[in-house]
């Protein structure tokens, strides 16, 4: 027992420092506002692009076709929306639709298009205790919440946190808030899943994390899939530029551009190509 909570452990320290290196990638300094300092692009993004790998595996291959230099932040899509309105970054590559176009709509991005998009996942214990596989994602929080066993929430206004609060409301059944089986991790999608390991409870995560949580722990995942394919679990990844009339000193010619080539043939053939474990993280759909 010991060992195991002692490996269990290392994995967890391990992915913590993941979702760490991943949020700070960019700052090296303190961050200043976009267009005053260097020539380079900077992204705003959700961890899920980052953890899985796929920005390291596409950002050398722009900046080699365009020549221009691409930095990002990997945080939650909420805070990544609020760097884009506070001119801290040029372009955000996110994932809340209903926030990304009322980020549009406030006149703080535009252009929204949309570049990929894979799915949420219900995860939990291989014995399910709470009895949700083969429910579908409205019945199988019902479950849980019936149940009592542990749900972690990510509770950081990230766009998983945001889609999981609209499922709450979809089930029915008032938002969980203070009940004690009701965790908020308010740290990534990695750190979020060891915890719910640690507690041998569920959590939401977007099927690319997962698999990179999959390869992590060397395929010999504590929690597994129980809910999937549900239509409500569609995960849409946009990009936007930032407004140049709301911020001025922005680059938004560079921000088309990447937008522009992130739709293109090229990208779209490598985004659909990207895999972990042999299994494909995400689906390109910027011709839709």
């Amino acid at each position: 027992m010991e060992e195991k909570k002692a490996k269990s452990y290392i994995i967890y320290m391990l992915l913590v420092v993941i979702s760490v290196l991943g949020s700070v990638i960019f700052l090296a300094g303190e961050p200043g506002r976009a267009g005053e300092a260097g020539e380079e692009l900077l992204l705003a993004t959700t961890t899920s692009t980052d953890n899985t790998g796929l920005l390291e595996y596409l950002m050398p291959l722009f900046s080699a076709r365009t020549g221009i230099d691409i930095k990002w932040i990997s945080t939650g899509t909420g805070k990544a929306l609020k760097l884009g309105e506070n001119c801290d970054v040029d372009v955000l590559l996110v994932h809340a639709p209903q926030a990304e176009i009322d980020f549009v709509a406030r006149g703080f991005g535009i252009d929204r298009r949309p570049i990929m998009y894979n799915d949420f996942v219900l995860i939990g214990p291989p014995e399910d205790p709470a009895g949700v596989r083969g429910k579908n994602v409205s019945q199988a929080l019902q479950a849980i919440r019936s149940s009592g066993n542990f749900f972690v929430s990510r509770g950081d206004n990230s766009g998983t946190n945001k889609k999981e609060q609209t499922l709450w409301n979809s089930a029915d059944v008032p938002t969980p808030d203070q009940e004690p089986w009701y965790r908020q991790s308010g740290q990534g999608m990695l750190a979020t899943i060891n915890m719910a390991a640690e507690l041998q409870g569920y959590t939401l995560t977007d099927r690319g994390t997962y698999i990179k949580y999959e390869d992590v722990v060397e395929s010999n995942p504590v929690l597994v899939i129980l809910g999937e394919g549900d239509p409500d679990l569609l995960n849409q990844y946009s990009i936007i530029p930032v407004n140049r009339e709301h911020c001025p000193n922005v680059k938004y010619e560079k921000a088309q551009v990447f937008s522009a080539w992130m739709a293109g043939k090229e990208s779209q053939q490598l985004i659909g190509e990207f895999k972990l474990l042999d299994k494909k993280l995400f689906t390109p759909n910027a011709a839709q």
